[in-house]
């Protein structure tokens, strides 16, 4: 694994500042601040569960509401993203 570089350079940078969308959820609009590259693994992620991304933020927002405590949505989007590419290891 090289240290110092960027990772991949492909995609959006890895440390781009937080772009903020808003998105529908159970009929509410909501918006929420993630980095470029949440964005995109977001939109990837949907694409590979053939789901709209507010379908897919709906269930990381039914799985987050159900941890105790919940953490906001953004952060729970984060983690659920990291999980994933773990996973896929």
């Amino acid at each position: 694994m090289q240290e110092g570089g960027p990772v991949n350079n492909a995609g959006p940078p890895p440390f781009a500042p937080p772009v903020k969308r808003s998105v529908t959820i159970a009929g509410h609009q909501t918006a929420i601040s993630l980095e470029p590259i949440f964005w995109d693994a977001l939109r990837r992620a949907a694409a590979d569960a053939d789901v709209p991304i507010n379908a897919l933020i709906a269930r990381i927002d039914v799985a987050r509401l159900a941890a105790d405590p919940a953490p906001n949505l953004a952060s729970a989007i984060r983690c659920w993203i990291f999980s994933r590419a773990k996973k896929n290891e």
